[in-house]
Parts: C-alpha cells; sequence; structure tokens
C-alpha cells in the first residue's frame, strides 16, 4: 500500500483531478508508479531509430475536457490530465471512461531562442484514434490510427519568436468497439478483454529542422551472408537528388565504415567481419547519417541495426525449419498484452518497459508475441538491446469474430483500406528492429479477410521477415508457418513440408495472489489453481509435451499465455503488478531449459 499513499501525496500537491479516495480505490499499480512526477514523465527521447540532439518533450500536464462528440472547442476544461497516459488510467490523474465522446488536450509552450529560423515539426508517438491538431487557433493536420508516429510541420502557425506562449489543442474521438484496429479494448471489460485506451497514450514533442530539407526516416536492411548494410533515406519534400548522405557505422564510438552518396537509390555500405544479432549476442552497430547540401550540412540523425538474417527452409531431410543466421533455431517465448495496471496502454517508465523484457529473457524464455498491440519505438529497442525476439501482431479490428473453421469475412472497402494502411504503418514504423522476426496478419478469425492476398502483399513489402498469416483457427495454408492455439494444450499440428509447424498460443494456468489481483473476487483463467505447486507441476507436464513434440512434430515454437496477470485474467509467469513471479524464476528456468537441450 506505500504506492498507493505515495501517489495520492504526488496528485493532491498537484492540484491533480485524483482524490485521497479514488487513489485507494485504484485497483493495482506497479512499483514504478512511485517514480512518475509530472515533471520528468517519461523523459527519454522516444525514437531510438531517429534520434536529433535538439528537442522539446511536451509530457506532462495538460488541461483536459470531455464533450460530446460534435461539440466545438470547449471555452473551458474540466480540469489536469498527466500526459501521455490515457484517460481511463490511474496515472493519467483523471481515470474517466470516454466511451463516444470526444476528449480535448490543452498546454502552451515556448520555443527557444536559437530555433530562429528552423522549422519545427511537433510529433506524436501515438494517439487513439481519430485526432486533429490545432496550434495559435489554426488547424495544422489530422490524423487516424491508433499506433503508429505521426509529425506535423507547425512553423506558419507559431507566433513570432522571443518569449510568445504558443497555444496547442488537440482533439480526440475514438469508437473503441469500431472498425480500426483496437487490440482487446473494449467498452464492457472481462476475461481476455480489457479496458479501453482513448487519446494520447504516447509521448509528445518538438524538434527543430533545416528549413531547407530534412530526413523523414530510415529504412535499413542488412545481408548478412553479403556482409553489407543498406540504408535508404526517406526526405522532405524539399529535398533535390543533388544532395548527398554521409553514412557513418559505428562499433560503439569506433567508425568501421563510410560511404559518402548521392540520395536516391541506397547505397550498400561493406560492414568488415560483422557480427551478428542473436538472442545470445544482440549485437548493435550505431549509425550516424548526414544530409548535406554541398558543404553545408542540413540534418544528422543516429541511430542502430543488427546484422540478422531470419528465414523458413527446409533442413536436409525436408523438414521446415526455422533459421537465425542461417543456424536452425527454436523458439519459446511468451504471450505479451503490453497492459499495465496503472497506466493500462502506457508503461510508468521506460525501465518498467525494459524490465518485461529483462524478466522474460531471465527466466529462459528467447520470443516475445507482442499480442494485438504495437509498442512505443522504446519497447522495441529494449527487445533489440537485450536480444529479445518478437513475433508482432497487427492489432485486431471489430467484434466481427470468424468462427473455428469458418473460414473468413468479406469487409467493405473502407475498413479493409484502413486496415490495410495501419498495417503498412506499423511495417514501416518498426522495420529496422532486428528483434522483429515475424508479421503475424490475424488473431482467431478476429475480423479476418483476404488472408491469402494479404500474406502475399506484405510478405513482398517486407521480404526480410517470416509472415504467420492467421494465429491460430483458419488457416489457409499461406504464410511461413502453420499456426494453432490449444487451451490449456499443448497440442501440435502433424507436420507440413511446405510451412513451418508452431504453436501460437497454449497454457493460459490461472492463479489468482491476494493483494496483486485487478478485483478482489471474479478472477479468470483458462484453468484455476489454488497453489504454486499445483500450478508447477502441470506447467511441468506441459514443457514435457513440448519437448516430445518437437522430436515427433518437428515444431520450432510455442506460445505460453502469458507474461503477466491482465484485469480479471489471472493466467500470467506474473502478477499484474509484477510484483510476484508465480512459480519462482528458478523452477520456471530450470524447466524452460530442457527445451533447449541437445
Amino acid at each position: 500500500m506505500k504506492f498507493f499513499a505515495g501517489l495520492t501525496i504526488l496528485f493532491s500537491v498537484l492540484s491533480l483531478q485524483v482524490s485521497a479516495a479514488q487513489a485507494q480505490a485504484a485497483h493495482l499499480v506497479t512499483r514504478w508508479a512511485a517514480d512518475v512526477t509530472p515533471y520528468d514523465v517519461l523523459p527519454e527521447y522516444p525514437r531510438p531509430q531517429l534520434v536529433r540532439e535538439q528537442w522539446l518533450n511536451l509530457n506532462g500536464l495538460w488541461d483536459y475536457a470531455i464533450t460530446a462528440k460534435e461539440a466545438a472547442q470547449p471555452s473551458s476544461y474540466d480540469g489536469q490530465i498527466l500526459v501521455p497516459f490515457p484517460i481511463e488510467s490511474y496515472l493519467s490523474g483523471v481515470q474517466k471512461r470516454v466511451d463516444f465522446k470526444r476528449v480535448w488536450y490543452h498546454r502552451s509552450f515556448s520555443i527557444q531562442d536559437d530555433w530562429a529560423g528552423q522549422r519545427l515539426m511537433l510529433n506524436f508517438g501515438a494517439v487513439d484514434w481519430d485526432a486533429t491538431v490545432y496550434v495559435n487557433g489554426k488547424e495544422v493536420g489530422t490524423h487516424q490510427g491508433g499506433y503508429d508516429v505521426f509529425s506535423f510541420d507547425i512553423t506558419d502557425a507559431l507566433k513570432p519568436t522571443g518569449d510568445q506562449i504558443q497555444d496547442l489543442v488537440v482533439s480526440v474521438w475514438d469508437p473503441t468497439e469500431g472498425t480500426q484496429p483496437h487490440g482487446k479494448q473494449v467498452l464492457s471489460p472481462g476475461s481476455i478483454w480489457y479496458t479501453p485506451t482513448t487519446g494520447i497514450w504516447q509521448t509528445v514533442w518538438i524538434e527543430p529542422v533545416d528549413p531547407t530539407a530534412h530526413i523523414d526516416s530510415l529504412r535499413i536492411s542488412t545481408d548478412i551472408d553479403a556482409g553489407v548494410v543498406k540504408v535508404a533515406l526517406l526526405l522532405s519534400d524539399h529535398a533535390t537528388i543533388q544532395m548527398t548522405m554521409q553514412a557513418d557505422v559505428m562499433d560503439g564510438d569506433k567508425v568501421v565504415a563510410s560511404l559518402s552518396h548521392r540520395v536516391g537509390e541506397p547505397p550498400e555500405i561493406a560492414v568488415p567481419d560483422a557480427k551478428l544479432w542473436s538472442p545470445d549476442s544482440p549485437f548493435l552497430y550505431n549509425l550516424r547519417v548526414t544530409l548535406q547540401d554541398g558543404n553545408q550540412t542540413l540534418d544528422t540523425v543516429n541511430s542502430y541495426f543488427g546484422m540478422r538474417k531470419i528465414e523458413m527452409k527446409q533442413d536436409n531431410q525436408g523438414i521446415p525449419q526455422i533459421y537465425l543466421n542461417n543456424l536452425p533455431i527454436f523458439q519459446f517465448g511468451l504471450l505479451d498484452q503490453g497492459f499495465w495496471p496503472d497506466g493500462l496502454y502506457t508503461a510508468p517508465t521506460d525501465e518498467a518497459l525494459r524490465s518485461d523484457i529483462e524478466t522474460t529473457k531471465s527466466l529462459g524464455f528467447n520470443l516475445i508475441r507482442k499480442h494485438v498491440k504495437v509498442e512505443p519505438a522504446r519497447w522495441y529497442y529494449w527487445a533489440d538491446k537485450l536480444g529479445m525476439l518478437v513475433w508482432q501482431d497487427m492489432p485486431s479490428m471489430d467484434d466481427v469474430l470468424v468462427g473455428q473453421g469458418d473460414g473468413e469475412i468479406k469487409r467493405d472497402a473502407d475498413s479493409a483500406a484502413n486496415f490495410e494502411h495501419e498495417l503498412q504503418q506499423m511495417i514501416d514504423t518498426h522495420s529496422n528492429s532486428p528483434s522483429i522476426i515475424m508479421w503475424v496478419l490475424f488473431n482467431e478469425g478476429w475480423g479476418q479477410y483476404d488472408t491469402a492476398r494479404l500474406t502475399q502483399q506484405f510478405k513482398h513489402y517486407d521480404p526480410t521477415r517470416l509472415v504467420d498469416s492467421a494465429s491460430g483457427w483458419n488457416d489457409f495454408k499461406v504464410g511461413d508457418v502453420q499456426d494453432v492455439h490449444t487451451y490449456p494444450g499443448p497440442d501440435a499440428f502433424q507436420i507440413d513440408y511446405t510451412r513451418a509447424n508452431l504453436i501460437g498460443e497454449f497454457g493460459g494456468l490461472g492463479l489468482p495472489l491476494e493483494g496483486h489481483t485487478w478485483l478482489a473476487k471474479d478472477s479468470w483463467g483458462y484453468k484455476q489453481y489454488t497453489d504454486v505447486p499445483s500450478l508447477l507441476a502441470d506447467y511441468t507436464k506441459m514443457i514435457k509435451r513440448l519437448r516430445s513434440f518437437q522430436k515427433e512434430r518437428h515444431l520450432v515454437a510455442a506460445i505460453y499465455t502469458q507474461t503477466t496477470d491482465v484485469e480479471t485474467e489471472v493466467n500470467g509467469i506474473m502478477t499484474y503488478d509484477r510484483e510476484v513471479i508465480k512459480m519462482g524464476a528458478d523452477n520456471i528456468k530450470a524447466v524452460n531449459a530442457t527445451l533447449f537441450a541437445p
């Protein structure tokens, strides 16, 4: 309870809209919640793959108002909210449901004098779902999509430089159970469905760029067999083909390869004696890219990459296997929902993001299936840095659930176009992360449509990764893997000589622990337990069965449900507050190790 008391004092001092009674009624908090202050909210630069030195973090206290969807901008606000925590979350200081209404955010900011003459980009890590942004009363842009970063050039809407106070307003509408991708967010949470997230839920920041041209994004691809890295630049509208890029590949601070090249066709840079990225040795090269116009430097960004290769192919016996860096690899991981009891979609701190991955790896898992949610960029940075393989799900759409074995639905053109746009945005945003080795298009028939076409389309769009066309239920014999869900399980398909054989979900063994649950009762799991020894005994039996499937059915990977308890679902390896590893860390690690024995 010490965390509740500390946060009650914090919110009271800062005049947030959380009373002491509300704070005591908070279901659960993590230990990192105590580190959250309005003056230092997620202070880390939010985009590790495209880092600039100068930036202004806009996280912190904003004004907020909840209005009818069609209402005009309010003349006054309901209170203050701690951005970027979702308005429904405890850490936002609001903890209110929005449902079908509109949320308005407001704050002011000022511009540094030394940014005069620069263009200013206003960046949002993610806003769920439909956002309109105003600066000094002028609309600067709109965006739809709950999981991707977006930016607006706000220069022309700014007041003259100096001590002028600039005014920023963001209007958001989120049809939680609409046809847009939204994952497990629902209006009536329960069992495997959770509390919705509305509005700003990732970092907001401003950065200056050169008025002539700047780098919008990097697309990095590697070829370990040739020992090269290819760096493609997406530039702002006013860039010209006469401009050049300078790319420096670094081992730590030491430059090991450099290339100057005219912008346009991406150059290949030879990396001498290339060090490969893998879970056992997650080596990352640093990358510095400079955009130049003659002798003038227009932009410099820092990034990183890992030299790694993933593919599905038959071994010498004709059995489909998954190969990492030309060697077969068995993958065992956790289904990870990415929810937090205090921040919902938003982790309290960067250390909290890191800790989940670190704990997962310490327990002997080498894989995370990020389940129908896309995380902030720093989550993937930690997966890259710590050496964790990732299967990345596309967030599911509306609640049209195609039954097991019932095929797929016909989706209307507008919702299909939006799904495919958001899917492409997910791939574009996170394509540089070596940890991501597979895209999962659909989960269990949740809004599943045009499976064969989309599999082919996105396999072509990103040929550097595997594609799981449908995790569980409705298999159309396409993609790189055949994927079964069995609860509690496990069970596995018989061998398919054209695709690798894996278990996308099994387990779900539930054990509520008093003092660590979202609610005092109504906890849920696929199979419920009342004591740790029984839970551990059945988990051990499951792992032994997986071991037999490795030999009998050539199983290449399996996913256990799940990393943590989430709300009333208590089948986590850890409790929802991340305080207890239920079966004991040493026990889990010892059992898991049997899957990787020769």
